[in-house]
């Protein structure tokens, strides 16, 4: 097949049109209006509570490693481990190896949570900086704030 009928056959199969197409009509009050983008603090301070309640949450909950700790720092799972290896039993090791793979994926699910609540946090204060930062400094001729949508009239 040639270059330029492969080009046809999809000329043809967008009917001719040859500019983009939406699969979905604008929202209302959407598409074009000139209403800038808004993220209320509450929004995002909701999203940090709930990473920040699930952290506490799974940090108690997933802890199979330091459940029922003996004098030793030793949790009950590991204990059960120790005392199946001691008497020759190849799950001994099996449920180790289980307990450290636990703890490593819910370590990295703990740090997803920590990361998400801390970076919501941070962002909810730089974005608040940038913001005045940028309202003192892109102005209208007659010294009023300018619009965020009226920026992307200058992308057109």
């Amino acid at each position: 097949m040639a270059w330029d009928e492969w080009e046809q056959l999809k000329t043809d199969a967008q009917g001719g049109a040859t500019g983009m197409r939406l699969n979905e009509a604008a929202a209302q009050g959407g598409g074009g209006s000139n209403r800038d983008f808004v993220v209320n603090q509450d929004d995002l301070g909701a999203v940090g509570h709930d990473a920040f309640t699930l952290y506490g949450d799974l940090r108690t909950g997933t802890d199979i490693a330091g459940a029922g700790m003996d004098k030793h720092g030793a949790g009950s799972t590991i204990q059960a481990a120790a005392s199946l290896k001691s008497h020759g039993f190849a799950m001994g090791g099996a449920l180790e190896l289980t307990v450290e793979i636990w703890t490593s994926q819910a370590n990295t699910v703990l740090q997803a949570c920590a990361h998400i609540s801390n970076h919501l946090d941070f962002s909810k204060k730089l974005h608040a900086h940038d913001d005045a930062e940028i309202a003192a400094v892109i102005r209208n001729r007659d010294g009023s704030a300018l619009a965020v949508s009226e920026i992307d009239k200058y992308f057109k």
